[in-house]
């Protein structure tokens, strides 16, 4: 009896770290992390203030758990659909195919979770700085990995240099991510996906066409 009365005060207190945690990303994607607090989370979601501190224990706690939630999200919404496609120029195609959805598609009301965040810690120290410097190194090394994977396997040129195009794919995704946000329209993502495929195309050992929408 004690048993059950303990595995059910853990399943309540995981689905109110949950509800909290999906609230908390939403919040820093648009007023960034420093905006979260656990009286705010508290009124917001009509729970207690100490029921919602008990949960992390601290704010950067908080901050740090609604990284590492963003960063789930992101891997549910880009990683793992590009995982579907056979390694090679297609997988990388998806990958960003993946990426700008997620942006356009609001997955978090302020666009790019990480983009923001960066922005608010890229000059800052600490725990919470290091963990989005990671999921920041984490997403450059698999967009390198993909599209290395394209390389070794004789659909990308021998000679790419293959972070200097991830860095440009990324910056492109991230510019249209920026305008589309600021202005609230969608024509950056024409604009990526157009440049996009032109590198792609500049770099194949054999000139495909672009794909549609492009």
């Amino acid at each position: 009896m004690q048993m059950t009365r303990l595995d059910g005060r853990l399943e309540r207190g995981n689905r109110t770290r949950q509800l909290v945690l999906h609230r908390t990303v939403d919040i820093a994607s648009v007023e960034g992390l420093e905006a979260l607090s656990a009286g705010r989370l508290a009124t917001e979601l009509g729970l207690s203030k100490s029921g919602v501190f008990a949960l992390f224990g601290s704010k950067q706690e908080l901050q740090l758990a609604t990284v590492r939630e963003a960063g789930r999200i992101f891997g549910e919404q880009v990683v793992r659909p590009s995982e579907q496609v056979p390694a090679g120029v297609e997988r990388v195609r998806r990958l960003c195919e993946s990426w700008l959805e997620y942006s356009r598609g609001r997955v978090f009301p302020g666009g790019c979770f990480f983009y923001g965040v960066i922005a608010e810690f890229d000059a800052r120290s600490g725990p919470v700085h290091d963990a989005v410097v990671s999921a920041h190194r984490a997403w450059t090394a698999l967009m390198e990995r993909t599209i290395d994977e394209a390389r070794t396997g004789g659909e990308l040129r021998s000679d790419t240099d293959v972070p200097q195009l991830a860095f440009e794919i990324v910056a492109l995704m991230e510019a249209a991510n920026a305008a589309s946000v600021l202005h609230a329209e969608e024509t950056a993502y024409h604009r990526a996906r157009s440049g996009i495929a032109n590198r792609l195309r500049n770099a194949s050992v054999e000139e495909t066409p672009a794909p549609r929408g492009s």
